[in-house]
């Protein structure tokens, strides 16, 4: 399932995004950094692809070789792993 970060709301893509693909709900670009696999609030330059690029405009369309549209299924699960491991790490260190 993709969802758009705009308006959260489903969107059906082909296998390739192009940058003139918009949301049909909110006429948002789909092809940008905030609907990408890669994108991580926490990574360098908020991507977790090393070999990218930066992108200073992360919700506007771009030429990044490595996008992939995020599935928002897989999205959900890697942030709660992520939670997971560093409240274990934070309890490992406490007194």
């Amino acid at each position: 399932m993709k969802i758009c970060f705009q308006c959260k709301k489903e969107v059906t893509v082909d296998a390739l995004v192009s940058r003139k693909d918009v949301c049909p709900f909110c006429g948002t670009d789909l092809r940008c950094c905030l609907n990408c696999r890669f994108h991580y609030v926490d990574s360098y330059n908020q991507c977790r692809e090393s070999q990218a690029e930066r992108v200073l405009d992360k919700n506007r369309s771009n030429y990044c070789e490595y996008f992939t549209f995020n599935d928002s299924s897989s999205s959900g699960k890697s942030r709660e792993t992520n939670n997971m491991a560093r409240k274990k790490l934070e309890n490992l260190f406490k007194e």
